[in-house]
């Protein structure tokens, strides 16, 4: 549930411009032990999580383990916690991919890869943040045309809490350039021409001149998991 005591707007609009770490200390320090940050393991998580742990702020980290990974993204995730002395929770669906086949048959992605998301992301994701009254994310404007407009600090209206956006304004030079200039550990896949990286199945690496997303279910017009857009699978 929304921390009501929290005006949303007037955080949002106060924090427009400010720097990531100056965004995640207000978070921690208005939102206290009812926030969280799920990561996905992509550059931008990354960088949170350093800016995390250099500023000892208590904040809650976990990741949505979809059972799908690259074997990349697990070493990544190893390599994280053993450089900053943190733990990244898993959060698993309910069903392992072999119960999953049983239930909806063999490689959903394939055939729903909404339907596959929303069992997968979306309702492990629900269940993680139910205890919570607010999370941050890596999203950045630029990304996507559905993120384009988020704020530094909005109302969640699909998992009904704040969302805390600190690296929303940066660009894609930015991240990097904070990667390289504090040794931040990054899933390898970015330098095999993976920009983006999601679950094994549904990811591919991008070519000279595509958008970055291109490699994301290629093929298909989907372009989101479900997690950061209000829209439902029904299903």
């Amino acid at each position: 549930m929304t921390d009501a005591r929290i005006d949303v707007p007037a955080a949002a609009h106060e924090l427009e411009g400010k720097g990531a770490v100056e965004i995640l200390g207000w978070a921690s320090q208005n939102l206290g032990p009812k926030l969280t940050f799920a990561t996905g393991f992509g550059a931008e998580g990354c960088v949170i999580i350093d800016l995390i742990a250099k500023a000892n702020l208590p904040i809650d980290l976990f990741t949505l383990d979809t059972g799908v990974l690259f074997p990349e993204t697990y070493a990544l995730w190893r390599a994280l916690e053993t450089k900053y002395g943190v733990t990244i929770r898993a959060v698993r669906p309910e069903q392992t991919i072999e119960q999953q086949a049983q239930a909806h048959g063999p490689t959903l992605w394939e055939r729903d890869p909404d339907r596959c998301c929303d069992l997968r992301k979306v309702k492990p994701l629900r269940t993680a943040l139910a205890g919570f009254d607010a999370w941050i994310t890596a999203i950045r404007r630029e990304q996507t045309a559905e993120r384009a407009t988020a704020k530094v600090v909005e109302h969640d209206k699909k998992f009904g809490l704040i969302k805390v956006n600190p690296l929303v304004a940066w660009s894609h030079d930015d991240v990097w350039a904070h990667i390289y200039a504090n040794d931040v550990p990054f899933n390898e896949l970015h330098d095999r021409g993976y920009p983006s990286i999601g679950c094994q199945p549904c990811t591919s690496a991008v070519a000279l001149g595509e958008d970055a997303r291109s490699g994301r279910w290629r093929g298909s017009s989907k372009k989101e998991c479900g997690l950061h857009v209000i829209q439902e699978v029904n299903r």
